[in-house]
């Protein structure tokens, strides 16, 4: 007997209000299922973030911290980036390693974005607390204007001619964009990335797993560029930051130890980029070095 496909038209006891299945689905694509599993950030590691910034930071401005995400942001990238294209000028290193780590660079990539944009839409007074409306966030800096451009359409057709009254899209889509058009909005997001990483994102791949240090050239350039794009994106989503910081990111007293420990987790989402390709490195050398020793004198 053929397989008959549930027609998922959002009952009455379901929160879902996609055109995919749900989460879980088995009918769900793999692909997306894999994009669900990586942009999980959760809020309160993002207000932890802030939380332990303040603490290093107490007189730096809302503008000062945001300019301290940015330069955080683009320094993990960048050498995630350049550690996984660094993996092909080691000997004993195969293309199929090299490979493997751009996916897991990939992945890292990711969550450094999830946790950047969610932590400036904080810094803006908006609290992320519906996990799709994050995912959309994340997918729409990736994007960059195809994204910003899907979200303006979905927002007209939920709203009407004009759209919402936000002024920035970043506002949009965390805030006004009523929540039956965020899982249309999410779902068109999602194919239009996993199509466009198929497309260019294969060539930064393979281009990582070039040998003679022009691996590390890519890997640290293209992630350097693809970041810049999603800071300049990330400003144009929210606009000017509030002189006002938040009074809910302030760190809270007597939790200085907690805050502190809070700030070496966040920030080693981006270091575990890079942290990959070094460990590789470090692993096949001394097996290298072994088997230099025990190969038989030349006769």
């Amino acid at each position: 007997m053929a397989k008959v496909h549930r027609i998922h038209s959002m009952p009455d006891d379901s929160p879902w209000d996609g055109g995919l299945p749900p989460q879980g689905s088995s009918e769900h694509p793999a692909a997306i299922r894999a994009l669900d599993g990586v942009l999980r950030v959760q809020r309160p590691v993002v207000v932890a973030h802030l939380r332990s910034i303040r603490l290093r930071h107490p007189n730096a401005s809302t503008a000062d911290i945001v300019r301290m995400l940015e330069r955080r942001y683009l320094a993990a990238v960048t050498t995630g980036g350049a550690a996984v294209g660094a993996t092909a000028v080691v000997p004993g290193i195969g293309t199929g390693v090299t490979l493997a780590l751009s996916g897991v660079e990939t992945i890292g990539f990711l969550d450094a974005t999830a946790l950047f944009a969610q932590s400036l839409a904080e810094l803006h007074g908006i609290p992320v607390e519906n996990p799709d409306r994050a995912r959309a966030l994340v997918l729409t800096l990736m994007l960059g204007q195809e994204g910003v451009d899907l979200v303006a359409q979905l927002s007209r057709q939920a709203v009407g001619k004009g759209g919402t009254r936000s002024a920035y899209w970043g506002e949009t889509i965390t805030k006004s964009l009523p929540r039956a058009a965020v899982g249309p909005l999410l779902d068109r997001l999602k194919g239009a990335f996993i199509h466009q990483f198929a497309a260019k994102g294969s060539a930064s791949v393979i281009g990582k797993a070039l040998p003679f240090g022009i691996g590390a050239a890519i890997g640290g350039t293209g992630n350097h560029l693809l970041g810049r794009r999603v800071v300049i994106g990330s400003r144009k989503a929210f606009g000017v930051v509030p002189v006002q910081y938040p009074t809910e990111l302030e760190p809270r007293p007597g939790a200085s130890r907690l805050e502190a420990a809070a700030f070496g987790t966040a920030r080693r989402v981006g270091a575990a980029i890079g942290a990959g390709g070094r460990r590789t490195i470090a692993a096949v050398r001394p097996k290298r070095g072994v088997e230099k020793e025990s190969a038989p004198p030349e006769q």
